[in-house]
C-alpha cells in the first residue's frame, strides 16, 4: 500500500462578484493589506502572511450568497483595530461560546469574512 500524501496549503477561491477584478483587487490589496503574487485577466493570487486566497472573476448569485471563510490571525485586537475603518459591514470582536474571540467582516462582494484567534 502507497504511502497517504499530507496536505501542505488550502487556498480558497473566493468571487469577485459584480465588481471587476481590478475592483475587488484594489479592496483586499489596499484595504485588507493582501499583495497580489500574481494576476490574469480573470483571477489573482494574493497573500498576507501564511494566507493565500484565489481571487476569481464570478458573479453567481449562490456562490457569493455562501462563500465564507475563516482566517486565523496572532493578533486579532491589532487587526480588529486596523480594518474598523474598511468599507465593509464589519460585526464585533466578541468571545463566542466555543472558546474563540473573533469577528466577521462582509466585504463589497457579499463574501464573508470570519477572522479569530484561538
Amino acid at each position: 500500500m502507497a504511502g497517504r500524501a499530507t496536505f501542505i496549503a488550502l487556498t480558497p477561491l473566493v468571487p469577485t462578484g459584480p465588481a471587476p477584478l481590478a475592483e475587488a483587487l484594489a479592496f483586499y490589496r489596499d484595504q485588507l493589506g493582501f499583495a497580489v503574487t500574481w494576476q490574469s485577466d480573470t483571477m489573482a493570487w494574493l497573500q498576507r502572511g501564511a494566507v493565500t486566497l484565489n481571487l476569481v472573476v464570478n458573479n453567481e448569485p449562490q456562490w457569493l450568497a455562501n462563500a465564507s471563510f475563516s482566517i486565523g490571525a496572532d493578533d486579532l485586537d491589532a487587526l480588529f483595530g486596523e480594518y474598523r475603518h474598511v468599507p465593509a459591514r464589519i460585526g464585533p470582536l466578541e468571545m463566542k461560546p466555543w472558546g474563540r474571540r473573533e469577528f466577521h467582516m462582509i466585504v463589497p462582494s457579499g463574501v464573508c469574512l470570519q477572522f479569530y484567534q484561538a
